[in-house]
């Protein structure tokens, strides 16, 4: 879905977009796959998805963090 969702907003852009929604489908999609991973028990799959569901969320934080330096600057 977030790759649907980047390519639909860089279309209506005329140019490449990564939305913020992008990130969010990829801190849940990652979240629900760490699950998966935690209830098999597999520590590979675990460490995979730990790494990317760390990266989704760190640019969460920065986008967010961005906004509210943004909006305190105005």
């Amino acid at each position: 879905m977030r790759f649907f969702w980047q390519w639909i907003v860089s279309e209506k852009e005329r140019r490449s977009v990564i939305p913020v929604n992008f990130w969010y489908f990829s801190l849940f999609g990652s979240l629900f796959l760490l699950v998966y991973a935690i209830l098999r028990r597999d520590i590979v799959f675990i460490i995979g998805q730990s790494t990317g569901f760390i990266i989704y969320f760190r640019n969460i934080f920065l986008i967010r963090h961005e906004k509210r330096k943004a909006c305190a600057m105005s």
